[in-house]
């Protein structure tokens, strides 16, 4: 039986055990959060699916994404990023992920995790859109805004609305599965 997806992603098979698995389910994990975080910062200007195509050469790259070792990468271990034709090698990218790891640990300082910090934004609860057709999902909305602003006040770099939005997306913060997507009602 055919399953309705959401129209992003239908017909790719990488595409669809992502939507169907991992988009939009609420993660409370800093790890996993932190994960979310960084590819979305490397997806900028690039499509969803590049990103996950390399997405197990990210984790491999990035030591599987562990912020506290990234926190204290240097020069050298940037040449190396830069060298990996496994991942985007963007050089501003990958220093903001070395500055956003140093930041993502001051927050947890501050707030306990991550996950609260992000989660208080929205009081611990999902915000379930109703959207027809994803084509009409907002790019960024005002509550984007107002935590992209905040972690940029962090020094966090890269986590413009659009981005923050899309982590949003990512991480079930919002659900904006099509109503008519069988995972609507399921996250």
């Amino acid at each position: 039986m055919n399953k309705n997806r959401c129209g992003w992603c239908a017909g790719n098979a990488l595409y669809e055990a992502y939507h169907d698995q991992e988009w939009a389910v609420p993660v409370f994990d800093d790890a996993t959060l932190f994960e979310f975080l960084i590819l979305e910062t490397f997806q900028a200007g690039l499509s969803w699916i590049t990103i996950l195509k390399k997405r197990d050469n990210f984790r491999k790259a990035f030591d599987f994404f562990d912020y506290k070792k990234i926190a204290n990468y240097d020069t050298s271990k940037v040449e190396v990023l830069l060298q990996d034709p496994g991942i985007v090698r963007n050089k501003l990218k990958v220093n903001a992920t070395i500055t956003n790891a140093q930041a993502f640990m001051k927050l947890q300082e501050e707030f306990e995790s991550f996950s609260k910090y992000i989660w208080n934004f929205v009081d611990g609860k999902p915000i379930k859109n109703k959207v027809e057709n994803y084509k009409n999902a907002p790019a960024n909305t005002p509550l984007s805004d107002t935590i992209s602003k905040d972690l940029k006040k962090r020094g966090f770099k890269f986590v413009g609305s659009t981005v923050i939005y899309a982590f949003m997306q990512a991480t079930g913060i919002v659900n904006d599965h099509e109503t008519s997507c069988f995972r609507y009602n399921q996250v």
